[in-house]
Formats: structure tokens, C-alpha cells, sequence
């Protein structure tokens, strides 16, 4: 079911969202060569809890951490460890943290040092398609036009959407309705309303658009193991647009 927010709760939804925000950009600052994803998996849980969040991905359905952190060949859900990473990895990282009853969910992509021209057309790409899927985004909009939106920047660069992973809504819960693709037919799928808060997620692979799905059960690859790159962002649909609200 797909629940339209009241404005005092969007308000609530704030506190939560800027802690995403604010937590990406710290992280951000300690991603460098000889770091393990486990060091950044405990700073991001010290600074959530700092702030008076939970990190809401510790736990949720026996997830075992508070971030993701997905390097180079790993789309999303990639587990913190004792991985290394190393100059010339991109570092995708993806967060949610609850507060005032509600989560906000966002996520970057980070380059250690110098990386390839692949990687770094990569990572901008991505965020790019993020901001053409909100270009024309208001009430009334087709809900498969973000997705089209996403994909055809993608493609017309070289590079590939995953399907096997979508964005969604949020609240009260981490995970809401509706299902929010990244590909799709523009002018199908619901019409969005005003008050709706959704997670627009671009997930672009340099290779195929197949991924892989490992023993650990959270972690997903690339098929033909090509990097990939995550940027997202929560988001109020608005009758004039739409409010970012992790940004």
C-alpha cells in the first residue's frame, strides 16, 4: 500500500534524512587506501548514534552491519569486512538511519586516489541520471518515467541498468511501496501524488546489466565482474517538483 505523507510528517522525515546526508559526507572524508569497509562501518555507526539515530540496516532482516559497502565489481548490499581497499576501487555506500519514527535512505559512490576514466565516467553518470530522473519529476508524473529517464542517460553513455534491484518508498518503514525501477516505459506505471517519499536509486554497471547474487545472501556483483556505481537520494514528490530531501 502506498502512503502519502502529511506534511508534519515530512517534517519528521527531515532530522533522519539530513543524518544520511551528513553521514555520506563524513564517511566520505575516510575513504582512502589501507582502510578496511569494517572501519567504515563502525565510524558511520559511531556517528549515526551521535546524532541520536539507530542505523537502520543494522539488523534489518539479519543484516549484519550498519552501511553497505560495495567495492568496484560490487553493485549493493556489499558486507563491511576486512577488504582493503586499495587506490584506483570506487566505494559505493549505501546508508539509512531512524529517528522521530521515521528512515531516510541515501548513497554515493566514492573513487580512492586515482581511478580509471572507465570509473570516473562511471561514478558521474550515475549521479547524473539521478538528477535527469528528477528533471520533469511532480505530482501527476508517470511513476516509469524516472526509470526511463535513468536508463536512457545510462545506455546513451555506454553503460547498463540493473533490474534485478529497485529504488522504493519510505517512512515509517525502510522499505515501502511503490517499487521504483530504474528502467522502464515512459508514460506507464501510477501516477505519483503529492506527499509520496520515495528512494530514486540509479544502480549502473560499465558492463552488462546482469548481476549476480552471492552465498552470503546480500551481496550482489556484476555478472561479468565490470564495476558499478549507486547514487541516491530520498525524495518528496511535490505538485511543482520534487524536495531532495538527503541532498
Amino acid at each position: 500500500m502506498i502512503t502519502v505523507k502529511t506534511e508534519q510528517e515530512i517534517d519528521l522525515m527531515r532530522e533522519p534524512c539530513a543524518i544520511v546526508r551528513d553521514t555520506l559526507t563524513y564517511i566520505g572524508t575516510k575513504i582512502r587506501a589501507g582502510v578496511t569497509t569494517a572501519e567504515l562501518d563502525k565510524l558511520a555507526h559511531d556517528y549515526i548514534k551521535s546524532r541520536g539515530a539507530e542505523p537502520s540496516c543494522l539488523g534489518y532482516c539479519g543484516y549484519p552491519a550498519s552501511i553497505c559497502a560495495s567495492v568496484n565489481e560490487q553493485v549493493v548490499h556489499g558486507i563491511p569486512g576486512d577488504r582493503v581497499i586499495r587506490e584506483g576501487d570506487i566505494v559505493s555506500i549505501d546508508l539509512c538511519a531512524y529517528k522521530n519514527g521515521f528512515h531516510g535512505d541515501g548513497a554515493r559512490t566514492f573513487a580512492v586516489g586515482e581511478v580509471s576514466d572507465e570509473k570516473k565516467k562511471l561514478i558521474r553518470v550515475t549521479e547524473e541520471c539521478f538528477f535527469k530522473a528528477i528533471e520533469n519529476l511532480r505530482a501527476g508524473t508517470p511513476l516509469y518515467d524516472i526509470g526511463a529517464s535513468v536508463q536512457k542517460h545510462a545506455e546513451e553513455n555506454g553503460f547498463s541498468v540493473v533490474r534485478a534491484l529497485v529504488g522504493h518508498g519510505i517512512g515509517r518503514e525502510m522499505h515501502e511501496d511503490p517499487s521504483v525501477p530504474n528502467f522502464g516505459k515512459r508514460g506507464t506505471g501510477i501516477r505519483l501524488k503529492a506527499g509520496m517519499v520515495i528512494c530514486i536509486e540509479p544502480m549502473i554497471n560499465a558492463g552488462s546489466w546482469q548481476v549476480d547474487f552471492l552465498d552470503d545472501g546480500w551481496t550482489v556483483e556484476t555478472h561479468d565482474r565490470k564495476p558499478s556505481a549507486h547514487y541516491e537520494n530520498t525524495v518528496v514528490i511535490r505538485e511543482d517538483g520534487v524536495e531532495i530531501l538527503t541532498l
